[in-house]
């Protein structure tokens, strides 16, 4: 059997959650991902009938009875995960009906998967409905993003539309835009659900005064989505006070659509 540690999504993972807390995205232990993996890849690597323990997970996922996740356990700090992966991450297999979690590796100090996996295994069920290659689910603390959500309007066509307008790129990566929730309680079912509600609709939703959760069919997509939106709301963090003399108009947002073969969300161009 191969080592774990040469798979190449817990490198790939290793690697991400090193570059997210370079970008300053991940503070102390703020920030969580979960990566959907296929059986077959999980076999290569590990014993799967060798469960070490069971977690109850506090809420119900019956689409994700049998998934297996690779997931960033609670408490833990992203700069830690490259010297330490065994101990910062973990691989489980849901069970009865996803009210609990086999641990299959890692948490190798007695942890668990983050706070926020009820959220995260809500969304995947929204995104996994919408688009079956979507297999990550991103959240983090991203300075401008965060700021932008004290300074303006959280409706979510305005700020889809603003953030549009600060990069040429956005409405290429994110034509399905991003929607925006008000200040809720972090780490409770009640915010899974709402996430996974507005995940049916995109792919980044953004938690007003936290953060924001990203999904993509891979770590990369997933990360660059992220960064793409962060890169707007920080040009318009830098402009915002200063008087409007050009923008990208919705004409020539039009024709990104054709060149790049992309649809913006409907009703948010003119």
């Amino acid at each position: 059997m191969k080592d774990i540690l040469t798979a190449p999504f817990v490198v790939e993972m290793v690697r991400t959650t090193s570059n997210m807390y370079a970008h300053g995205w991940d503070e102390r232990n703020g920030g969580n991902i979960s990566l959907l993996l296929e059986e077959s890849s999980v076999k290569e690597y590990l014993d799967i009938t060798a469960v070490k323990r069971t977690i109850p997970t506090g809420f119900e996922a019956p689409a994700l009875e049998g998934k297996y996740f690779l997931v960033t356990g609670t408490g833990k700090y992203f700069k830690n995960v490259e010297v330490a992966p065994a101990v910062n991450l973990g691989i489980v297999r849901l069970i009865n009906q996803g009210r609990d979690a086999e641990l299959l590796w890692g948490y190798e100090d007695g942890g668990q998967f983050t706070s926020e996996f009820p959220a995260h295994m809500m969304s995947h069920m929204a995104r996994l409905a919408v688009d079956p290659k979507n297999h990550v689910v991103m959240h983090c603390h991203p300075a401008n993003l965060l700021a932008m959500t004290y300074v303006h309007t959280l409706d979510e066509r305005a700020f889809t539309r603003t953030l549009w307008q600060m990069c040429t790129e956005c409405i290429v990566v994110f034509p399905d835009g991003v929607n925006v929730l008000p200040w809720m309680l972090c780490g409770t079912n009640e915010i899974g659900e709402a996430t996974a509600e507005k995940m049916n609709t995109a792919r980044l939703v953004v938690w007003a005064q936290h953060g924001i959760y990203g999904a993509g069919k891979d770590l990369d997509e997933t990360f660059g989505l992220i960064e793409t939106a962060e890169k707007a709301a920080e040009i318009y963090m830098k402009i915002a006070h200063l008087p409007l003399v050009n923008t990208i108009t919705d004409e020539q947002m039009h024709q990104l659509e054709g060149r790049f073969s992309v649809k913006a969300r409907e009703g948010y161009l003119d």
